[in-house]
């Protein structure tokens, strides 16, 4: 709400409304992406009331800032932000397609190793210092708790 300028906790609500109907519309389950909690906020008096709140997923931030007033500088920076983040997309999407299988097998590591660099970046900053572990963890978790070496192996 903050973020994106509104002042009137009523206008957002409506446009959260809204970003869940086109989540709906959608054929997505709304309740995935738009979770509902309730939080404690300060009125005029000091006294407090209980205020609705959401806990919002990438995907519902983009739907409610699609579906928010365009007029609010910053909501037509975001709108203009997706807009093209959607058109680059589609084409490395194009000229990936044109691609041979060597090609893209090879733009496909580069990915991995970038994704992997910036994993590893984020991990030490966060005060990680046992990278097997923590790696093997990863495997587990995306491979319903096998390691690495159990992955090897079964390949």
């Amino acid at each position: 709400m903050k973020v994106l300028s509104y002042k009137d906790w009523r206008y957002f609500d409506a446009v959260i409304e809204k970003a869940k109907i086109a989540c709906q519309n959608s054929e997505i389950t709304d309740i995935d992406h738009f979770v509902a909690s309730n939080k404690m906020v300060e009125i005029g008096s000091g006294a407090k009331r209980e205020q609705k709140d959401y806990k919002l997923t990438r995907y519902a931030c983009y739907l409610i800032d699609q579906n928010a007033n365009p007029r609010l500088k910053i909501v037509a920076l975001a709108q203009t932000y997706f807009a093209i983040q959607t058109r680059k997309q589609e084409i490395s999407e194009k000229e990936y397609s044109s691609l041979t299988e060597d090609e893209k097998r090879f733009y496909q590591r580069k990915l991995t190793k970038k994704g992997n660099y910036s994993l590893n970046q984020t991990a030490k900053n966060a005060g990680v210092k046992n990278f097997d572990k923590f790696h093997n963890a990863g495997y587990k978790g995306l491979y319903n708790g096998e390691t690495a070496d159990d992955i090897a192996k079964r390949k």
